[in-house]
């Protein structure tokens, strides 16, 4: 019976072990769940969700950016930021617990915009991988005063925030001149001046 205990223990603690090493060298991400516990002060002790900027907010700490960081490293962040509280250095403990992934898939719709000479200006819901072509005949298509040599796409690019320009000549497109229908993205803004006297 003795023995059995022994093998029974010795799984256990290889198990425990090959956990905290997973946990080692798991690297955070957002959506995640740290649990934070501070030995020399309890009423520290919190689980706290990885916010989609990739950071955490811990008293005393402030805000400590934790996405791409493993175990050992955010809780040497957290000592530092709250080591002046304390006489002697702090022990913290940080176990984390992985966000649910399959949730996060993208969205079935993107939002585009449409001004100026369509029939039906405004924002749309749009199926993702819709094409300007297509886009354009959900607004209703362009008006008769539409300038269709210089219709803009203008598109903001989510990490840098900077917005890009790009002419389209829509009857070279129908044409078939142009061969390439630019396919939408989310936050897309089509704009379809007016025609000029003698354009």
């Amino acid at each position: 019976m003795t023995i059995l205990k022994r093998i029974a223990a010795a799984l256990v603690m290889t198990l425990i072990a090959g956990m905290a090493l997973a946990q080692s060298q798991y690297l955070v991400r957002p959506g995640d769940t740290l649990v934070i516990e501070v030995l020399e002060d309890t009423s520290l002790n919190r689980a706290t969700v990885v916010l989609p900027d990739g950071r955490i907010s811990f008293p005393f700490a402030g805000t400590v950016p934790v996405a791409g960081q493993n175990v050992g490293q955010i809780q040497t962040a957290i000592a530092n930021g709250i080591s002046a509280n304390f006489a002697n250095r702090p022990n913290v403990f940080v176990s984390v617990q992985p966000g649910q992934r399959a949730a996060a898939a993208a969205p079935a719709t993107i939002n585009v915009y449409f001004m100026g000479e369509v029939n039906a200006p405004g924002a749309k819901p749009l199926p993702r991988g819709t094409t300007l072509l297509q886009g354009l005949a959900q607004s209703g298509g362009l008006s008769k005063f539409a300038a269709t040599k210089r219709i803009q796409l203008r598109r903001t690019d989510p990490r840098s925030g900077r917005q890009s320009v790009i002419p389209i000549n829509y009857r070279a497109l129908s044409d078939g001149a142009m061969m390439n229908d630019f396919p939408l993205a989310d936050g897309d803004v089509i704009l379809v001046p007016e025609r000029r006297l003698f354009e």
